[in-house]
């Protein structure tokens, strides 16, 4: 998913699960504090609350609910 398709169906407040490091790992249950963007590189991120920095959209589930 693209930074502006997040953008559009994930309004700031969203429910979410996080996974920063790998999927390997108990999901962050979440909800996302800011807008999505593109790292220089190009690799789409949202940041969440309880995380400093970005997660990789990949690592991002959107929870069932909405917003929080």
């Amino acid at each position: 998913m693209t930074a502006d398709e997040f953008k559009a169906l994930c309004p700031v407040g969203t429910r979410v699960a996080a996974y920063p490091m790998t999927r390997d790992e108990e999901p962050l249950l979440t909800a996302t504090r800011t807008p999505a963007w593109n790292l220089g590189h190009g690799a789409p991120v949202v940041s969440v609350e309880g995380y400093a920095g970005g997660i990789c959209l990949t690592h991002i589930d959107i929870r069932t609910g909405g917003t929080s």
